[in-house]
């Protein structure tokens, strides 16, 4: 039931947010379509926008409303995620830091999806003037500081289990690193807790192709942590009669084959009828990169 609210709301003003947005985009995509269709859907989309001083205040007053609501939500529904795990009692779920660990990980994955899809973006088309070194050196700051509280939340994991005297939890930190699933730790170890470290070198951080290489790293780390906190908790439990082990079936990796293929038939439709970059707001900061003088070289 928490899920249901949370992610509902969630996804609601995610789509609001993202639609609201694209608003005076679209009014422009409809002025310059070439076709009946195009004008048809476009003003649809639009909203009969016109770009008039009232239409302009009612827009910026309605997208700052849902920045705001955006903010909190995102800190809401990532912790409400985590108290599915955290208030079981199963070990490695019974955790009181996770809904920390689990906002800092939705800002760590996120960040290094953005720069998985913007690097090769940017590159194939042409958009070096828009998306910037210093945008992607700053996401890579972001990424290096959500990375490193990320991987003090696996410190902290393995601290407890000891600490907290529990044979449980010490037990299910022991299967982690000696059990039949100890690669995905280790390598979940390698890919979200020293990958990320490359970014403190400035070097790194202002190249492409590093910045690429560990937001690959990052995402192949975070789909790890999903698998090493649900089926190596579950796999064996209080009852050593009901251990097993997981694998995956055809049908759950077909459907997680499938979600990525869902993901990139639905990012290019975006990317073919609607603008990459918000082209009002490039317009509204290309005065403020312009020379202040208009004049030619001798003034």
């Amino acid at each position: 039931m928490w899920d249901v609210f949370a992610v509902s709301t969630y996804a609601t003003v995610s789509l609001l947010f993202w639609f609201v947005g694209l608003i005076p985009d679209l009014a422009t995509l409809r002025d310059r379509a070439n076709t009946r269709i195009g004008r048809i859907v476009y003003g649809m989309l639009s909203l009969g926008w016109r770009g008039s001083a009232k239409h302009w205040y009612r827009y910026e007053s309605a997208y700052l409303l849902l920045a705001g609501l955006s903010t909190p939500l995102v800190l809401s529904v990532h912790t409400i995620v985590s108290f599915d795990f955290a208030v079981s009692q199963i070990p490695g779920w019974h955790a009181t830091f996770f809904p920390p660990y689990f906002v800092a990980g939705a800002v760590y994955a996120g960040f290094a999806m953005v720069l998985t899809l913007a690097i090769p973006a940017r590159k194939f088309f042409k958009l070096e003037d828009f998306i910037t070194m210093r945008h992607l050196e700053n996401m890579g700051k972001v990424m290096l500081a959500t990375g490193l509280i990320v991987f003090y939340a696996y410190v902290i994991e393995a601290f407890f289990a000891f600490y907290s005297g529990n044979v449980f939890e010490k037990y299910m930190w022991i299967n982690r690193t000696t059990g039949p699933y100890r690669h995905m730790y280790y390598m979940l170890i390698v890919c979200n807790g020293l990958a990320p470290q490359l970014m403190w070198i400035r070097r790194f951080r202002t190249s492409s192709v590093m910045l690429f290489i560990t937001a690959m790293f990052v995402n192949v780390g975070m789909w790890l942590e999903r698998f090493v906190i649900i089926p190596t908790s579950l796999h064996r439990d209080f009852l050593p009669s009901s251990w097993g082990m997981y694998h995956g079936t055809m049908y759950d990796w077909s459907m997680f084959i499938g979600s990525i293929g869902l993901f990139f038939f639905l990012l290019f439709l975006f990317v073919r009828y609607m603008p990459m970059i918000s082209i009002f707001e490039m317009r509204t900061l290309l005065p403020e990169a312009q020379p202040h003088s208009a004049g030619g070289e001798g003034d």
